[in-house]
């Protein structure tokens, strides 16, 4: 067959162990058909072959993005960015700012605020002194907390308080009222609804299908909010990915935009299974599953919270915080109703990925993969425990020895990219530092690893995080967790692929699989850190389609 394109004079990184470089790739009918030299693979080129010249720059499978929240993210790209702006005097202004250029929005929304940003904890009256006639909320950059003035509060029917799910909680005063912090996803969706985006929420907040079911003229609406989503990986390389909330709206959403031709990745929805579920909520995941198992989307994949996060001690501990004698957290799951709910998810056949950040919650979610095991017997399940930010050092090698997936994210560690080190170091307490944020330790024992940015928390940008990941502080007391180049790069591609059960597909550069590569200007190989952080997507492909140009 004649390629539609070949990229030739280039650094290629197959991925593929039997063949770890070449010089030129052909691409025909979005597929690779050869892969070599230049001079075994520039002669197959005819009339109509479209001959792109790298300049020797490096190429490589596409990025698989193993951990985001696409739908999520598509959205909050039109709110308020906040990433480095810090105190009081500079958030009113961004925000006052942000009011000027949009006076019609019921609410105005904030990304990527922290714990830290003012010199006290946040609360309604800090917000009201910036804006108190119209509701104002800012989102944490873990996304596990927002802060509303005391008009949002009030519009949400939140100011008073509200009965929450376990490990939900509208924060109260000592008067009674809401201090304005909202910690985890359900205690904050009246907010969000404020603002129109409660349908998009639902796949992250409470598994829940849109009711009523959405108008074509609504579904117009939020698709075009994933679309942006999808162009924004699109621009950093992302061609596969791993949405980590869902439902089977989030799928008819991706569905629409492939009947539009507006698909430009390859995208994995779990069912968001929550604490209040029967086991036989598990049939959707079966129905989604159903619904969509091709190339391009797909289920067989049930996602579950065990905790919250370390900054606001919802995380759940094997021993106390620091300062806060008798104070843990509690699992979402506990152990016996975790070690059942695994073990038939397993046994229909899905993938399982845990959100699971203290070491309590990591080692309860351990506990019930090997339940898992133990009852269906040893499949290929690569379940998957994501980010792992602290682990008790003898449930360290029990990852590689169940075949768990390490997913974890490179700039989430304190004092990489735009986390400081404190407070969460501070939270965790010095004595644990050792056992925090690993990816080395975990990979050098069998653990697989998948690397992603868990967008929107951070910059989806890949190239960041790959600079994280050579870069990562060593912190005091603790080993060096830095992670070899080639490493990070296959924990990236062929490892992200591996994780989602796409390595047939991509993930690896050879003839017959799908022609998901990405092109980077500046040199992948070059060892100082800020060279790599340089590094620009010059073309990304998916599927033999030209997604983007630099």
């Amino acid at each position: 067959m004649t390629p539609d394109m070949i990229l030739t004079n280039a650094r290629i990184l197959t991925m593929d162990d039997a063949r770890p470089r070449a010089e030129a790739i052909a691409l025909a009918s979005g597929r690779i058909a050869a892969l070599g030299t230049r001079k075994e693979i520039e002669p197959l080129a005819g009339p109509q072959t479209e001959i792109i010249d790298c300049h020797g720059a490096t190429l490589l499978p596409g990025f698989v993005e193993s951990h985001l929240h696409l739908v999520l993210g598509g959205a909050e790209l039109a709110h308020l960015q906040l990433t480095h702006v810090e105190g009081h005097e500079a958030l009113a202004k961004a925000f006052h700012a942000f009011a000027a250029n949009h006076p019609d929005r019921p609410l105005l929304m904030a990304q990527g605020g922290h714990y830290t940003m003012l010199d006290h904890p946040m609360t309604r009256h800090d917000l009201d002194a910036i804006i108190a006639d119209r509701p104002i909320a800012i989102t944490a950059h873990d996304h596990h907390t927002v802060w509303a003035n005391t008009a949002a509060l009030t519009a949400a029917g939140l100011l008073h308080g509200r009965a929450m799910p376990h490990g939900h909680e509208v924060v109260l005063g000592a008067d009674g009222t809401a201090t304005g912090e909202l910690r985890e996803f359900e205690a904050f969706a009246p907010v969000i609804a404020l603002g129109g985006e409660a349908r998009l929420n639902l796949g992250i907040a409470t598994g829940a299908e849109p009711s009523p079911w959405p108008t074509e003229a609504e579904q117009a609406i939020d698709r075009a909010k994933v679309a942006n989503g999808l162009a924004h990986a699109a621009k950093h390389g992302v061609t596969s990915m791993v949405n980590m909330d869902g439902n089977l709206y989030t799928l008819e959403l991706l569905a629409g935009l492939r009947r539009e031709g507006m698909l430009t990745a390859r995208v994995k929805v779990p069912f968001h299974f929550k604490p209040h579920m029967d086991l036989a909520e598990l049939d959707r995941a079966d129905e989604m599953t159903g619904l969509y198992d091709d190339e391009w989307l797909s289920c067989r994949f049930v996602k579950m919270f065990m905790d919250g996060v370390i900054d606001s001690r919802t995380a759940y501990m094997l021993n106390d915080y620091p300062g806060q004698p008798g104070h843990r957290s509690e699992p979402l799951f506990p152990g016996p109703r975790f070690n059942e709910i695994a073990t038939e998810v397993d046994r229909r056949g899905h993938q399982i990925a845990v959100h699971a950040i203290g070491d309590g919650a990591v080692r309860t979610t351990i506990d019930g993969y090997e339940a898992a095991q133990k009852a269906n017997g040893r499949r290929d399940s690569r379940h998957r425990i994501e980010h792992i930010e602290l682990i008790d050092r003898a449930d360290v090698p029990r990852l590689g020895a169940l075949g768990i997936t390490a997913s974890v994210q490179p700039p989430h560690a304190p004092g990489a990219m735009d986390f400081a080190m404190f407070p969460t170091l501070n939270v965790i307490g010095k004595d644990r530092w050792n056992d925090a944020y690993l990816c080395r330790d975990l990979a050098e024992t069998g653990a697989p690893l998948a690397f992603a940015s868990d967008w929107p928390v951070t910059d989806i940008s890949i190239l960041r995080g790959i600079h994280a990941a050579l870069t990562r502080p060593t912190y005091e007391g603790g080993t060096d967790q830095r992670v070899p180049l080639m490493d990070i790069l296959h924990a990236y591609t062929a490892g992200g692929a591996w994780a989602a059960h796409l390595d047939h597909i991509t993930g690896t550069l050879k003839p017959g699989m799908a022609a998901d590569i990405v092109v980077l200007s500046g040199d992948i190989e070059a060892t100082p850190p800020d060279d790599v952080a340089g590094m620009s997507v010059a073309l990304t492909i998916a599927g033999g389609k030209v997604s983007y140009r630099a």
